[in-house]
């Protein structure tokens, strides 16, 4: 179980700083909940392949920086990460490790079929994901704090007529901060 913080991040078709025209689109984030299961593959003594299938919840608000318009944007993810997890040696109680992979996002709450819509997103994306944390080992079980940065790679925005004329490109990224008990 975590908390997330998720955000898009935009590729402008006119970006000039300081035109209207130009970069006009601000994202106010909220802080999220997810919860997910673990399936652990010890490859190796300091090698885990890992699938870790969760659902998580946000909600992004998207502003016209100069009309002030808003749309809210509520999602429901079910994430489905294939990771590998890189292991230091056990030093007393404490093992660090990195963790990196690809996943993908299935989007419950898209709007990607919704013509009214005033931002469109799509049902399925594509991410890449990058972690540290740090395994702690207890007398009865292991508790793992971690950081992961996740990284869209497609893009998400449905074409159409829309408000976002000016945006050529729009990704998901994110910040998982994870809470795991093994």
């Amino acid at each position: 179980m975590g908390f997330n913080m998720y955000d898009f991040d935009f590729d402008y078709k006119n970006y000039q700083p300081g035109n209207p025209s130009g970069k006009d689109l601000i994202i106010e984030t909220s802080i999220g909940f997810n919860v997910g299961l673990i399936g652990n593959l010890k490859l190796n003594n300091n090698l885990d392949l890992r699938f870790e299938p969760g659902v998580s919840f946000n909600n992004r608000l998207l502003r016209a920086a100069y009309t002030q318009e808003i749309d809210q944007i509520n999602s429901t993810y079910v994430h489905l990460p294939l990771l590998l997890k890189f292991s230091a040696n056990r030093f007393n109680n404490l093992r660090p490790f990195v963790v990196g992979g690809v996943s993908t996002s299935i989007n419950l709450s898209s709007n990607e079929n919704n013509p009214e819509a005033i931002t469109r997103i799509r049902t399925n994306t594509y991410n890449y994901e990058v972690g540290v944390g740090i395994d702690l080992y207890f007398y009865y079980f292991k508790f793992s704090p971690s950081l992961r940065g996740v990284f869209g790679l497609n893009n998400e925005l449905v074409e159409g007529p829309t408000d976002l004329v000016n945006v050529e490109n729009m990704t998901s990224r994110g910040v998982f901060l994870n809470f795991t008990f093994q």
